[in-house]
């Protein structure tokens, strides 16, 4: 198993790099009861670094799946006012939030899909207004993840379930850069690295992207004013931190009414505990207009009908074939590491960081320059080693962004 030793550099790792933990800060971790011992060490050292307080939301995927089976519907689809206020009063603090994901991919499997659709419904439209704060990078927050035994057997069937999950350490510290002698100076370099290939999209100003590959033939316009973003981002209050680890992709968001074309996944996706895989979606004026998929198509269409804007695009992000996730050339059924692996696109709402002044704007602001809005943001993956991309320029200048997977644009 991974020591102790080990365990404490991706806590620090992810309390200095993920949330930057400031002193006399509060600080809450949604964590899985599995990983425990892990989050016990998280929680030591958030209060070395001076946290006032630490707070843990446990979660159980048995206790989850229990629920589902056996609990009232009204009771799945009534978020606790609770839990709201928790959330709320967190973030009027200026806390900080630290997700430690590790779920089952086929938790929710043999649940009926309009269930978990609203009760995923429901719980998104409880938390909008936490939502703004971390959307809005009014407070810091970060996603990590660490190994379940169901989780490690998905991906290394072939393996006893204490051997999958040692497999899964091993690939999840290397890719998160625990395994090097400096992780946290190690994301400091990597983080230099995405800044200049933003700075190098943001120079370009493309107006519109062009994707082509088996399956993909998608065009996309970019709104006037679009920021690319990537590796860390800046609070509201001027703290660096990184709201994912691992990331490898730099992103912005594509103009909700100018998507057209048909584009397909390359990697299955995860969703509320059920995958689809295989799938493809055709867009007209922004707006998905028909959709199927190999695996999980009810699925699939639930998640489309979440809301009026869930069918149209909040994020493109770019991330080169030979990332550190495609290298390990695993699928990890985790959104978190899969999307960057790959090239991804996301289903719903949008950062408003990605636009100037996108902050400050209103809902009918932000629609006015093309910003989608949606309870639901839902990364999928379309990229691979035969993606293509082309930028087009207000002049109508096109040039090669990515070609047969990877960077055509000197990004370093």
């Amino acid at each position: 198993m991974v020591s102790q030793q080990t365990q404490e550099k991706y806590a620090e790792l992810a309390l200095r790099t993920g949330v930057n933990l400031q002193k006399g800060q509060a600080l809450m971790i949604n964590a899985p009861i599995e990983g425990a011992d892990f989050t016990k060490i998280v929680v030591r050292k958030a209060y070395e670094l001076g946290a006032k307080d630490v707070h843990i939301n446990w979660t159980d995927d048995e206790l989850t799946l229990l629920k589902y089976e056996n609990a009232p519907e009204e009771v799945l689809t009534d978020y606790p006012e609770w839990k709201v206020k928790l959330h709320d009063t967190l973030a009027e603090d200026g806390g900080a939030v630290l997700h430690i994901r590790s779920t089952n991919p086929d938790l929710l499997k043999n649940i009926e899909p309009s269930l978990v659709a609203k009760a995923n419904k429901a719980a998104a439209e409880a938390m909008v207004n936490f939502r703004k704060y971390t959307m809005n990078d009014k407070i810091t927050w970060s996603i990590i993840s660490i190994p379940s035994g169901d989780w490690a057997q998905k991906i290394f069937p072939e393996k006893s379930k204490e051997e999958a999950v040692s497999s899964l350490w091993d690939a999840i510290l290397k890719i998160v850069r625990v395994d090097q002698e400096n992780p946290i100076a190690a994301w400091d370099a990597h983080n230099e690295t995405l800044k200049t290939a933003r700075e190098v999209l943001n120079d370009r100003n493309y107006k519109k992207l062009i994707f082509k590959a088996p399956g993909t033939d998608l065009e996309m316009e970019l709104p006037e004013g679009h920021i690319w973003k990537g590796g860390s981002a800046v609070s509201e209050g001027g703290v660096t931190f990184n709201p994912n680890i691992p990331t490898e992709e730099v992103f912005t968001m594509p103009n909700k009414y100018g998507v057209s074309g048909t584009v397909s996944s390359t990697k299955p996706l995860n969703y509320g505990g059920s995958l689809i895989d295989n799938f493809s979606l055709t867009f007209k004026d922004g707006q998905v207009v028909d959709f199927k998929a190999e695996v999980g198509e009810a699925v699939l269409k639930h998640l489309l009908d979440s809301d009026e804007g869930a069918r149209r695009l909040g994020e493109i992000a770019l991330v080169p074939h030979e990332s550190p996730v495609s290298q390990s050339d695993l699928i990890f059924y985790n959104t978190l590491f899969d999307e960057n692996a790959s090239c991804h696109i996301a289903l719903g709402k949008a950062y408003p960081t990605n636009l100037e002044g996108g902050s400050a704007m209103n809902g009918e602001e932000l629609d006015k320059h093309g910003v989608n809005d949606s309870l639901i943001h839902v990364d999928f993956m379309i990229g691979s080693e035969k993606l293509d991309i082309d930028g087009i320029q207000a002049d109508g200048t096109t040039e090669a962004v990515f070609r047969n997977g990877t960077w055509a644009l000197n990004v370093k």
